[in-house]
């Protein structure tokens, strides 16, 4: 078995590793938990509504696109994806990991899987040069968009994961009230959608931004001030997003 192939299949394992552990999480669920119940024990403002959780539907499709696009054979030699290597494999390592922390109250160890597997697709998408590398449509939907959205929805959960452990804690944020603390990362993520807008022009990564913003909106709606300013970086996000869109279908035209 060649090096190539090896890697193929390690990315299939480890999808249905990380899919296998999702199911169970929530059929069982481990621990007697499950995974929303957990997150809403927390009275934190950086949370968006249970709706927005869906969003891990189209994660999968997108985990198990890639899983067949890049088994193929004719995807074997694929630049791309050798320089990816095992980074996404380990993603699917470190996702199934956090579910465990989770579900399991180790919330401070789960912060430090969460970066893990923040880390591992970073790497990923640098790896992939997603958004600066021509490929074809069926690469495009089957390898760049997974990637973009998995990125930008971990993102945001990296947010909402440091924002419950340190609740967990009992932090006192400095003395700032939750609710700016709340606005604070909402500003700290806004920042992050508008450098991939100019480096990347990812839209793909800030429709998820729109997506989340506008659930802790609605979530947040008794509380103003972060229900307002999640508006505001939603309808920022938005604008990026379509910005994103315009300037890649220039590039196409160009």
């Amino acid at each position: 078995m060649s090096k190539e192939t090896v890697r193929q299949l390690a990315n299939a394992l480890s999808v249905v590793l990380a899919l296998t552990v999702n199911i169970l999480a929530s059929a069982l669920p481990l621990n007697g938990q499950n995974t929303g119940e957990i997150s809403d024990r927390f009275e934190v403002f950086f949370v968006p509504a249970g709706y927005v959780f869906s969003i891990w539907g189209i994660i999968y499709i997108g985990w198990i696109a890639f899983a067949i696009y890049q088994f193929t054979p004719a995807q074997k030699e694929n630049p791309r994806l050798k320089r990816l290597g095992y980074w996404f494999a380990l993603s699917g390592v470190f996702n199934a990991a956090w579910l465990f922390c989770w579900h399991y109250n180790l919330f401070g160890l789960s912060v430090l899987v969460m970066l893990a597997l923040l880390g591992t697709l970073i790497v990923s998408y640098l790896k992939l040069n997603v958004g600066s590398t021509p490929v074809s449509a069926a690469e495009k939907w089957s390898v760049d968009i997974p990637f973009s959205v998995y990125l930008g929805w971990i993102s945001v959960a990296t947010i909402a994961n440091i924002t419950d452990y340190l609740y967990y804690i009992g932090w006192n944020g400095f003395g700032i009230a939750p609710q700016a603390w709340a606005v604070i990362m909402l500003v700290v993520a806004s920042l992050l959608g508008l450098g991939m807008a100019l480096i990347r022009q990812d839209a793909g990564f800030l429709f998820v931004f729109v997506w989340a913003f506008a659930g802790i909106a609605l979530k947040q709606a008794a509380a103003p001030l972060v229900a307002y300013s999640a508006w505001a970086a939603t309808a920022l996000a938005l604008g990026l997003a379509v910005y994103s869109l315009a300037r890649r279908r220039e590039s196409l035209s160009a």
